[in-house]
C-alpha cells in the first residue's frame, strides 16, 4: 500500500517533467532510492525531504501531506470573499477600526480607580 508521500512524490516529479534518474542526480542519490521512495519501501531523511520540496517547488506540507496546502489556500480564498462585516478580524485590524474606544475606556477605568482611593 502506498503512503501519501509516495503518491505525492510521483505526482510532483511528473508535474516537473523529471525522470527518476534526473531527480536522483539533483539530490545526489541513486535512481533506485527514488524508486524505493515512490513505491513506499523506504523514506528519505528530513534533509532530503526539504531538498525535494525545494526542487519540486512545493510546500513541505503538500509533499508529505497531500493536498493540505491546497485546502488551506481554498479556505483563505473563501474567507477573503466574505463581506467585510463577516470576516474574522485579527487584533491589529480590530484596533485600527476601534482605536477611539481606548480613550473612553481609560477615562472610565481612571474614574473607577479614583473612587476606590478616597
Amino acid at each position: 500500500m502506498e503512503n501519501v508521500f509516495s503518491q505525492q512524490l510521483v505526482k510532483l516529479r511528473r508535474r516537473q517533467n523529471l525522470s527518476q534518474e534526473q531527480l536522483a542526480h539533483e539530490l545526489f542519490v541513486s535512481r533506485q532510492s527514488i524508486s524505493k521512495w515512490e513505491q513506499g519501501e523506504t523514506s528519505p531523511d528530513l534533509d532530503t525531504v526539504v531538498k525535494l520540496a525545494n526542487l519540486l517547488q512545493v510546500d513541505l506540507n503538500e509533499l508529505v501531506g497531500g493536498q493540505v496546502a491546497e485546502a488551506k489556500e481554498q479556505s483563505y480564498k473563501a474567507v477573503k470573499t466574505l463581506p467585510e462585516g463577516q470576516r474574522p478580524m485579527n487584533g491589529w485590524e480590530f484596533l485600527s477600526k476601534n482605536w477611539w474606544m481606548i480613550f473612553p475606556l481609560l477615562v472610565a477605568l481612571s474614574w473607577v480607580v479614583g473612587m476606590f482611593q478616597h
